[in-house]
């Protein structure tokens, strides 16, 4: 049997090396393992990182891109029967992380799982919450819901090439997935030894749009859920409350407590935005949504050529 991991790639060189290292190292009992890159454009060290670790690479135009599709992509290219979706800043937290995220579709009792993921270095103190709400220490074999996530996920190949991900998606394109299973009978599996660190390191500019897609895409997969101005005074409230006992608990009260009103603030005013957005997107915005970290590295470089250009014109 052969398993194919697929990595959605752009400027991963910070934690692509660790993550392929980690996989090198995987004890394998049921598959042999082929890893295939779909990336969008990168103009940093990811695909030298890549070809270094044999990875078999393809590529998709970031005009072209959406999560689903880039998904879809590597999914295609593939030759595994057993397909494992893993963020290029995720790393695997041990040597069974592969073993214990297939042996359930392996074994034929699952056809879509997810595994555990955990707070590491900068991910930022809500975050870490975050992860411990929803990916716990314990199994859910199977999960009542769709709740699904594709940073550390797998499925069969006869599965994707059923449904496939929805291409249109600004994100969630796993619980829309997942929904579909759970309405055709299947049940979704979430496996909490098949860990990976996961590494966010965002600028609240990022965050708030990564919460502004999400909901965006929620739409479609809940219409019925509608986020108020209310909701968004209630949740942040909540969200810091509940973030700041956990803080008080491991010692970090005073040195979190900025930064959880600012990530809560953010993280619901952008669900707030995007729950409101109706409209198609333009070219603009989906490049917003999906190289936020591209767009900002463009506009900063614009600011540093016009101050060169001003200085230049005093002299």
């Amino acid at each position: 049997m052969l398993t194919s991991i697929i990595i959605r790639t752009f400027n991963e060189e910070k934690h692509l090396g660790a993550l392929l290292d980690a996989i090198a190292r995987q004890e394998l009992d049921t598959t042999e393992v082929e890893v295939v890159i779909v990336d969008s454009g990168s103009t940093d060290k990811t695909l030298e990182i890549a070809a270094g670790h044999n990875c078999r690479i393809t590529h998709i135009k970031q005009s072209d891109f959406t999560f689903g599709r880039s998904l879809n992509y590597g999914c295609e290219f593939a030759d595994g029967d057993i397909l494992v979706l893993v963020s290029g800043h995720c790393i695997p937290t041990n040597n069974l992380w592969l073993e214990e995220l297939i042996k359930l579709l392996v074994s034929g009792a699952s056809v879509y799982v997810y595994g555990r993921q955990r707070a590491f270095g900068p991910t930022k103190f809500s975050e870490k919450c975050h992860f411990d709400k929803w990916f716990p220490d314990y199994s859910k074999n199977p999960q009542s819901g769709y709740f699904c996530n594709n940073a550390n996920a797998a499925l069969t190949r006869k599965t994707w090439e059923k449904y496939s991900f929805n291409e249109e998606l600004t994100g969630l394109e796993d619980m829309y997935l997942a929904k579909q299973l759970v309405e055709h009978g299947e049940k979704i599996n979430y496996v909490s030894t098949a860990s990976v660190y996961h590494i966010h390191e965002e600028r609240w500019h990022q965050v708030k749009i990564r919460y502004e897609r999400e909901a965006i895409a929620l739409q479609q997969i809940m219409p019925e859920v509608h986020f108020t101005f209310l909701d968004f005074f209630r949740y942040f409230f909540a969200g810091i409350f509940s973030d700041l006992a956990v803080a008080l608990r491991e010692k970090v009260f005073l040195r979190k407590f900025g930064e959880v009103l600012v990530f809560r603030a953010v993280q619901f005013w952008g669900t707030y935005k995007g729950n409101h957005k109706h409209r198609k997107l333009s070219e603009t915005q989906k490049r917003n949504y999906f190289y936020p970290k591209d767009i900002e590295r463009q506009y900063y470089e614009e600011q540093k050529n016009r101050s060169a250009a001003t200085d230049e014109g005093k002299q």
